[in-house]
């Protein structure tokens, strides 16, 4: 009975600080504007040492970032869990406005405030968008039983991430949601047709 236990408190520990850590610096973050806050501040808000946070968190704009994980699994189960008969494109293109629509709800929106302050976010925000490329790559690759992946899919990709990003600061993201994957589906429809 013993031997999975301490594992699974050890885990249960190590996520409960993390999400104490969040939550201070998030706290701190609106309080009073991500760069007047350092990491010993929100190291004594959440009670743990600053070594903690950055165990945690390799980086400060990480921390208005803590479902990080999350939602890089959420985006490749998108399409690695699509319902049978949906396209990859459909998969991403409901997932990218059920992301948007989740931006602006209540409960993100003073966090995304907090980010339309603060270039380093932004700046941060894209760069960590893309560190989904492989995965998704890499879940394309293997649904169409490819030992490598493939140029096209390297550039479907990236040219599909850059489709939300440009949507997140479109004033009707739905349309250019539309419009990129209406120019991306041109050449993708074509070479997937190899694969079905």
């Amino acid at each position: 009975m013993g031997e999975g236990q301490p594992t699974g408190r050890r885990e249960r520990k190590k996520a409960a600080t993390r999400a104490s850590i969040v939550r201070a610096a998030h706290e701190l973050f609106l309080e009073r504007g991500f760069d007047a806050v350092s990491v010993r501040e929100i190291a004594d808000r959440a009670d743990v040492s600053p070594t903690t946070v950055f165990t945690h968190f390799p980086h400060k704009e990480a921390l208005a970032f803590g479902d990080e994980e999350v939602r890089h699994d959420r985006l490749v189960a998108a399409v690695a869990d699509r319902p049978p008969g949906t396209s990859i494109s459909a998969a991403l293109k409901a997932h990218y406005l059920a992301e948007i629509t989740a931006l602006g709800s209540e409960r993100e929106r003073p966090v995304l405030a907090l980010m339309e302050q603060t270039p380093a976010l932004v700046e941060y925000a894209e760069r960590m968008w893309f560190r989904h490329e492989d995965a998704l790559i890499a879940a394309i690759t293997r649904e169409f039983g490819l030992p490598e992946p493939s140029d096209e899919i390297g550039f479907f990709v990236r040219f599909a991430l850059q489709i939300q990003l440009s949507a997140t600061r479109a004033a009707d993201p739905e349309s250019t949601i539309d419009a990129g994957f209406r120019l991306l589906d041109e050449g993708w429809l074509r070479y997937q047709r190899q694969f079905h």
